[in-house]
């Protein structure tokens, strides 16, 4: 198993934006082969934004996230976020 966790820090005025951002991220690549889960989610207590892919392996993440990036390729996160994305790759222990 291989979970990719993006945390998302939007500006308030462009917080629907990067939704439907990582909504088009997650539809580029549901019901593909490899991928198990993926969600957005948003935390009950901040700003912060959550995507959340889990994927069957780290293969499948990495022949997979070139369709995933490609769908928000020309979307302008420097504008819509207030701080760098917090990515995690992260394997079970």
């Amino acid at each position: 198993m291989f979970v990719l966790m993006s945390i998302h820090h939007p500006h308030p005025e462009h917080r629907e934006a990067l939704i439907d951002s990582m909504h088009r991220y997650g539809a580029a690549i549901r019901g593909q082969a490899g991928l198990v889960q993926i969600h957005t989610l948003a935390d009950a207590g901040s700003d912060r934004l959550v995507g959340l892919a889990i994927f069957e392996s780290e293969d499948d993440f990495r022949r997979l996230a070139p369709l995933a990036r490609a769908a928000v390729a020309d979307d302008p996160f420097d504008e819509w976020e207030q701080r760098d994305i917090d990515g995690l790759a992260l394997t079970e222990v």
